[in-house]
């Protein structure tokens, strides 16, 4: 983030206050809206050590005003606050006084940033925390002194996330000031000058309305979120003296010792717990509705992550179901507070709903230059009426009125309320159909998404899994397949099945995974915890402290020892395995089990113990799609201390036991989903931390992979002291090099849809650092990618939108939120109403909400488009109108402003956002940009038969033999009724509707017009009332719209032909236009290369016919076809 500091001028701020009196309050306007530029006015740069105000430019470009802010802190006190040494807490503030020091510091988005005069820089204030190891949080566990709390509180500040609710005033002021209510005060005040009584308090009301509803809505709004951010509760604490203390939450600071309830609490801050164990509700962060069980954060000189450390870190805003083990007494656990306010997981993410990142959407930037174009024409339109005006000699006041007045018509200012209309309707269906949004601008990026990843277990697969069988190994080999564990004899293997999980009790019910669920379920065992102090248990194993304890079935012709859970390593994604610590009954012996990936657990047991076998047997199981864990022993030193043994130790040289076999179905959904995108032309790709083969199994089975299509294996190795990285791409078959080279012949692979690659963490992770001249090639066409951690996953995603794809990601928001955070549209399957993982969240738990989310996108996106093309002819309809009547000295009656304003356009623009999505996807996506060819040449034609249609109906009218010349000594509303404002009204109204008709669009991406009944009607309802007008109005229409009394029908009948004949060409030009009639141009001009990278990239891919090589060893400096840049 760049910084800037600045400072006060005094003579400059007195000079911006008498500009701002001089100018009648207009330049505090223009600071308001440009607060930067208030800042450059009134002060001077400095260095930040001195400034008073600072000018932030984010990530995005944005530039951001915050105002330097102090604090007193006492000097004595500072060398309390433990981590780091007296002169790093000196850099902290700055001395003005002996005894007193102020503490500079400024808060931007929620989060506080002190002054460290050693960087020379203004730092978060979690840095102060940053360097903290697990040591240092166990050096917590004694507690803080008041003191050492009091002095950090001034530190770190409140623990609260404080989302502001302002109060109505205050919201009216900013609403007021809003630049769009800016000009529509204006054009008020403008036409109350004009006389336009009716017409302006009409529109005064509406917008009186319109702000009514609007801070309604922002209050009601803030108020919640404030509700769902703000946690405060009473927490205990312990201090230093080693009493315990209750106080409220919002004076935990980071270092202090927080004892955690048996009964569990909603946690107000970021914890690592310390002792005892925790099942955690963390729905309302991740979207996964599975509790998960938290362990002890392992002791150690590493520097502690609460992202690395996870399965060790309480989360703000979680629900602590419940708490064990912690210690002696009532005492559920005990954790230290690492992070507080906005700097917790919680607060992040409320800060990124309360300041999302600027969505970089092209259509939303092309509206705005589209809106520039307007006020171009505005200006040209505004110097012709001038011109018209000063020709007529009218008086001044009237000149500068009625030249303004052009601009607001000009730029229509309900045009940005206009185009959310279509997203407001999309997002009230995708919510009736259990797909909750909390980002609605994202529902038009849905219509172009042209990739969706998904996460395998739990999105295309089913949640639970079926024991498929369980096989023992050793250095012998690999025993029989046995179906049932509980028919495996007394042994490791059956003890491990048994006892290696995170499974835990509540209220008596077994809680935790679905797959060990099932694991522990197949073994018969019984799971038991302690109660009350846990003494007998302990006593019972040999006075270690038990965490749980699994008991074998009484029945069976085999008998078994119950075991003891005394420490657990709980599974991580990164680490891809997870385990325990178990003790036999008496203490005589204890056991150390581990399960994991079956790669992983095989690399860290002896080569010895590891069967020959594995790799063939792990393929063949893998390749029936079946989940495969392996399991793996060594015995520990039962006189040890077991509760600080450390994961490293644990999870070193162990003796394989054998693999245990799950089948996990694919959803039925899924292969329709997959076949339905796949006929549409977006991407579907596979993200997953199982096993590769496994992975292409299911590829295989939900119809990703064809039945026709090879699968290609990507191998890329790290560079090492021993070897140079190298990159090698292999048929799934182990095909030969010539079978290879037949593959090729034959084309089985060309064009992109005749093979997929298959990819694996680790080649993934030696593909971005030593091959990156060949990952945007293996991007292009790979489907699987395995053995996923959560960071890869996100890795991912940024690069595939550095090819320019729009990515969806689909996952089940447990390991997928930053994923689902980084995609361009984020969907989260849960049963939460809204999670804040992702934008979008379904409670319906499987993919099948995604083809809806993307039909509703492009249904989204159609009518935004329609409806800023409307609302824009819509203006120049009037403009047009408006020019050709001051033309001619006369102009547009109040009340006929007011219907075609209100009762034409207004209805009109609401009920056309109505229209629903089609039922099928088409294979080409809507276009999002205003600026096309297609759509500046549609605008065109129109405008030009709109400005003919009303110069015709003006040129025949005054052809007529019956026609009355206007009074040349009057101008405007003066001469009314005439024939020429009759007509030109006329027509103008007919307009309206006819641009209604030919801008909706239908096919392929909304349903036909009919199928939106109420605008159809609408259509009907106002195409009659015009003919009427137009026909036959009465006398009452007559002297209330100030029309002219035409009494030759035969006229009449000439002007609704004329505007049916207007109808006709407008609608036959926008036919052929969306038929693709502009193509002849695209043909002249020559075929130019896709701005978008991966079309480029598949282009020169589907050309070469050495891509992949196969069978070859690349080196980094190695290229077979030219390197794509």
């Amino acid at each position: 983030m760049d910084v800037q500091g600045y400072k006060w001028v005094r003579w400059q701020v007195w000079l911006c206050r008498l500009g701002a009196i001089l100018s009648l309050g207009l330049l505090l306007l223009v600071f308001h809206w440009r607060p930067r530029l208030a800042v450059l006015a009134r002060c001077r740069s400095c260095p930040l050590a001195l400034a008073d105000i600072l000018i932030l430019r984010d990530r995005f470009g944005q530039w951001h005003v915050v105002e330097v802010l102090t604090t007193e802190v006492e000097e004595s006190s500072l060398e309390l606050l433990g981590q780091l040494d007296d002169v790093e807490w000196r850099d902290t503030i700055r001395l003005y006084r002996d005894e007193k020091m102020l503490m500079r510091y400024y808060l931007y988005e929620g989060l506080r940033y002190v002054w460290l005069d050693r960087k020379g820089a203004f730092c978060r204030v979690s840095v102060l925390s940053e360097d903290w190891t697990c040591s240092d949080l166990y050096g917590f566990q004694k507690g803080l002194s008041p003191l050492e709390q009091s002095l950090r509180r001034n530190v770190y500040g409140d623990n609260i996330i404080d989302v502001p609710v302002k109060s109505y005033m205050k919201l009216l002021f900013e609403e007021v000031l809003n630049p769009f209510y800016v000009f529509q005060l204006f054009s008020i005040i403008l036409w109350m000058c004009d006389e336009y009584y009716f017409y302006a308090l009409c529109i005064f009301v509406i917008s009186i309305i319109s702000i009514s509803f609007s801070l309604y809505e922002t209050h009601k709004q803030s108020v919640t979120l404030c509700n769902m951010a703000r946690l405060v509760n009473d927490v205990t604490v312990r201090r230093s003296s080693g009493e315990e203390e209750r106080v409220s939450s919002v004076d935990l600071v980071p270092g202090d010792c927080l004892i955690i309830p048996q009964e569990g609490l909603l946690l107000p801050c970021d914890a690592a717990l310390l002792a005892g164990e925790c099942l955690v509700n963390e729905s309302m962060l991740t979207g996964e509705s599975v509790p998960a069980l938290k362990t002890p954060l392992p002791p150690g000189d590493r520097k502690y992550s609460s992202d690395s450390q996870r399965r060790h870190t309480l989360f703000c805003g979680t629900q602590l179901i419940q708490a064990k083990g912690g210690g002696s007494g009532d005492s559920g656990a005990v954790a230290v507070v690492t992070s507080t306010g906005f700097f917790t997981a919680k607060g992040n993410l409320v800060s990124s709903i309360l300041y999302p990142q600027p969505i970089n959407f092209r259509f939303y930037q092309d509206a705005f230059k589209f809106l520039l174009v307007l006020g171009f024409i505005a200006l040209l339109g505004t110097i012709y009426s001038f011109v018209i005006l000063w020709q007529s000699k009218v008086t001044w006041v009237q000149l500068v009125i009625r030249s303004l007045d052009i601009v607001t018509i000009a730029v229509p200012p309900a045009l940005p309320a206009a185009i959310t209309t279509g997203t407001i309707y999309a997002q009230n269906r995708l919510k009736r159909s259990s797909v909750f949004c909390i980002s609605p601008p994202c529902i038009n990026v849905c219509g172009k998404v042209s990739l969706f990843c998904f996460d395998k277990t739990g999105t295309l697969t089913e949640e639970g899994l079926d024991v498929w069988g369980v096989i023992e190994g050793g250095p012998a080999g690999f025993s029989e397949l046995v179906p049932e564990p509980r028919l495996l004899p007394p042994g490791p293997l059956l003890s491990g099945l048994a006892g290696c999980h995170t499974v835990t009790l509540l209220r008596g019910q077994p809680l935790g995974d679905p797959l060990e669920l099932r694991m522990v379920e197949s073994t018969g065992w019984a799971l038991q915890e302690p109660e009350g102090h846990g003494n007998i248990l302990d006593a019972q194993f040999g006075g270690h402290k038990v965490l749980a304890v699994m008991r074998p079935p009484p029945q069976g012709n085999f008998t078994s020892e119950a075991v003891a859970i005394v420490q657990r390593f709980p599974f991580s994604s990164a680490l891809q395995r997870m385990s325990v610590v178990t003790v036999a009954q008496g203490g005589q012996s204890a056991l150390a089990f581990m399960k994991g990936s079956p790669e992983m657990v095989a690399s860290l047991c002896r080569a010895e113990t590891v069967p020959a076998q594995f790799c063939h047997r792990l393929h063949d199981f893998s390749s029936e799609g079946l989940r495969v864990l392996a399991f793996a022993y060594k015995p520990v030193n039962v006189n040890s201390d077991l509760k600080a043994i450390e994961r490293g130790e644990v999870e070193k040289d162990m003796h394989f036991l054998g693999l245990l076999m799950m089948k996990n179905l694919v959803k039925p959904e899924s292969p329709k989903v997959i076949n339905t995108l796949r006929v549409a032309h977006i991407r579907s790709v596979m993200v997953t931390g199982d096993n590769l083969l496994t992975a292409v199994n299911v590829a295989k089975s939900c119809g990703m992979v064809g039945s026709d299509e090879k699968v290609i294996f990507v191998t890329a190795t790290p560079h090492t002291a021993q070897s140079v990285a190298t990159l090698r791409f292999s048929l799934e078959d182990g095909a030969t090099a010539q079978s290879s080279i037949e593959v090729i012949t034959q084309g089985l692979y060309q064009g992109g849809f005749g093979y997929h690659l298959a990819v694996s963490g680790k080649s993934f992770a030696a593909l971005c650092d030593h091959f990156p001249e060949y990952l945007p090639k293996v991007l292009m066409r790979a489907t699987i990618f395995a053995r996923m951690v959560p960071d890869q996953k996100t890795q991912l995603v940024k690069e595939l939108q550095k090819l320019n794809y729009r990515v969806g990601m689909c996952g089940d928001g447990a390991n997928d939120c930053g994923a689902l955070r980084a995609a361009d549209v984020g969907v989260s399957l849960s049963e939460a109403e809204a999670s804040v993982a992702s934008p979008f969240t379904s409670k319906t738990e499987n993919i099948s909400c995604v083809p809806l989310l993307i039909r509703e996108g492009r249904c989204s996106l159609v009518t935004s488009f329609s409806l800023f093309r409307y609302m824009a002819l819509y203006s120049l309809i009037q403009f047009c109108s408006v020019l050709i009547l001051y033309t001619v000295r006369t102009s547009i009656a109040d009340l006929q402003f007011l219907y075609c304003d209100l009762f034409l356009v207004t209805l009109l623009a609401i009920l056309m956002g109505r229209g629903v999505p089609s039922e099928k996807l088409h294979p080409c996506r809507p276009p999002a940009s205003l600026l096309a060819l297609p759509v500046l040449c549609s605008l065109l034609i129109h405008i030009c038969m709109i400005v003919l249609g009303q110069l015709a109906a003006l040129l025949i009218a005054t052809s007529e033999n019956w026609y009355i010349p206007l009074n040349s000594t009057v101008f405007g509303t003066a001469n009314l009724p005439n024939v020429e404002n009759t007509c030109v009204f006329g027509m103008s109204g007919f307009q309206y509707i006819i641009m209604a008709v030919v801008v909706t669009k239908s096919y392929p991406h909304k349903k036909p017009l009919y199928h939106n009944m109420l605008f159809l009607c609408l259509l009907v309802v106002q195409f009659g009332m015009m003919t009427w007008f137009v026909l036959k109005p009465g006398s009452f229409i007559i002297r209330a719209f100030q029309l002219f009394d035409v009494t030759d029908m035969n006229f009449k009948m000439l002007l609704v032909s004329l505007a049916a004949l207007n109808f006709m060409i407008c609608f036959v030009v926008e036919m052929l236009i969306d038929m693709g009639m502009l193509n002849c141009v695209q043909l002249l001009r020559g075929k130019r290369p896709s701005k978008k990278q991966y079309k480029r990239l598949n282009a020169l891919l589907s050309d070469s016919a050495s891509w992949p090589p196969l069978n070859q060893t690349l080196s980094p400096t190695h290229t077979t076809i030219d390197s794509y840049s």
